[in-house]
């Protein structure tokens, strides 16, 4: 078997959900065993978009908020999501001054990740953003926001005891400290 090669076949489509930010699918299917059976995929209408910002001390930013989905608070990367038809270096510097009032210089590309590629072909970037200049929030109004700024080893910290856990962040940063060699 090459592994390369969907060793699914999709008999028939069938549109369950659909919004302004997703789209639900189900597809009969007969599966790599040869069985029959269902699956459902979630398509979201842009890419995830994550921004580690860096200041010239070391320091980062990060976002917190109340995760209606998970019902718990969380504490991430700024981050959002850029529709298809933006531009995603514009949609990414958008998202960080929305999200943080940070006005960036220079974007770096740090990372391409599925976020969970057994119910979802989303696909989101990473970036490392610097040069900064502070200025003023633009939330969205389903945004109630916590801005944080402090060392990135203690965002480091937090990823390492799961007080972080959205997976562009913890993935973003992990590998940022990779790249800088924490």
């Amino acid at each position: 078997m090459n592994p390369e090669e969907n060793p699914w076949q999709t008999l028939s489509e069938k549109l369950i959900y659909d919004n302004p930010w997703i789209q639900v699918n189900e597809y009969d299917v007969i599966n790599p065993k040869g069985g029959k059976g269902i699956y459902g995929k979630v398509s979201f209408k842009g890419l995830a978009i994550g921004i580690i910002p860096i200041d010239d001390e070391g320091n980062t930013w990060l976002v917190g908020q109340y995760r209606y989905t998970l019902n718990e608070y969380s504490w991430e990367i700024p981050m959002g999501g850029v529709p298809f038809d933006e531009n995603v270096e514009e949609g990414a510097l958008r998202e960080l001054r929305e999200e943080t009032g940070l006005i960036a210089n220079r974007l770096e590309y740090l990372s391409k990740i599925h976020t969970s590629n057994s119910v979802t072909d989303e696909v989101g970037h990473v970036y490392v953003a610097r040069e900064l200049t502070e200025g003023a929030t633009e939330f969205d109004e389903t945004e109630d926001l916590e801005v944080r700024k402090l060392p990135f080893r203690e965002a480091l910290d937090m990823v390492l005891e799961n007080k972080i856990t959205d997976s562009l962040s913890v993935a973003g940063i992990l590998k940022y400290a990779r790249q800088i060699g924490i």
